[in-house]
């Protein structure tokens, strides 16, 4: 969970990422403008054009705050970004955006090296955030591309889309509940074994071919309703094996790609991984 202002705090990372990763030479300059703004040439450039509440993560209860008994605090707003990637340089009179295309590849490949925001790039107040910040490249239609560009005033350039989530904003102190205690005991209590609930810590493995097998790990999953999905695609089959091993077949038919993995145990424990699918062995 962040502090409110961590949407800009995304942006600036983001930006340390690629500045840090790109092997161009010389190194362009990485700016977070809107594309009307004057930034110069020779740029990559980051549009945070959309922020909507994550449709996934919305309905989380209030849970205790850490190092307390009696004290609640609500939910944290959840967020998924949208960012439009824009290569900037000087046209040549033959080979033309050249330039911007060789500067939007290696951009667009740093991302997909780093799907997940490492702590060396992350703005330090976020540094001790507790929830990972994925990075995925959307794929918009020629329609909501043009849309994007028609609101500003200049030629459109070839551009992509990426979805940043999940950005979890913490509420202010003054949200937090004292819950009144509801049991007295005189005596001695027994000492038992807490209720645990279900959980998956990872997918093994995440690169895989079609009509593989996966192995989702966790706790607790014996006896519980485990839903796998992969957005526009269908639900996944899955077969519980024991308590902590839950086993996924991947369709033959999905294609190569990198996927969103959205597991649900019993609506007791929602999460989601990055899969990612190719015709090669992995």
């Amino acid at each position: 969970m962040s502090i409110a202002t961590s949407i800009g705090l995304v942006s600036e990372s983001l930006r340390n990422l690629l500045l840090g990763e790109m092997r161009l030479d010389p190194l362009p300059r990485v700016t977070l403008l809107a594309p009307d703004e004057s930034g110069g040439e020779r740029r990559v450039n980051l549009f945070l054009y959309k922020v909507i509440e994550s449709p996934y993560m919305k309905n989380l209860d209030w849970r205790m705050k850490a190092g307390s008994s009696n004290t609640i605090v609500p939910p944290p707003l959840s967020l998924n970004l949208f960012y439009l990637m824009t290569a900037y340089a000087t046209n040549d009179v033959e080979t033309g955006n050249s330039t911007a295309h060789r500067m939007l590849g290696e951009a667009m490949r740093v991302f997909h090296e780093n799907p997940v925001l490492s702590r060396p790039y992350l703005a330090p107040e976020l540094d001790m955030a507790p929830e990972s910040i994925e990075i995925v490249l959307d794929s918009p239609s020629m329609e909501e591309l043009a849309h994007i560009w028609g609101t500003f005033q200049q030629p459109f350039r070839t551009s992509v889309l990426y979805e940043i989530s999940i950005l979890q904003l913490d509420m202010l102190p003054e949200n937090e509940r004292t819950v009144a205690p509801r049991v007295r005991r005189i005596g001695t209590p027994a000492i038992t074994t807490g209720y645990r609930p279900p959980s998956i810590d990872t997918v093994e493995p995440r690169t895989t071919r079609p009509g593989d097998t996966i192995q989702l790990r966790g706790d607790g999953l014996a006896g519980t309703k485990i839903q796998v999905m992969v957005p526009g695609f269908r639900a996944l089959e899955a077969n519980t094996v024991n308590n902590s091993l839950v086993e996924v077949t991947v369709p033959d038919d999905i294609g190569a790609g990198l996927f969103r993995l959205r597991v649900d145990v019993s609506g007791q424990f929602r999460r989601v991984f990055l899969l990612e699918v190719t015709e090669d062995a992995p």
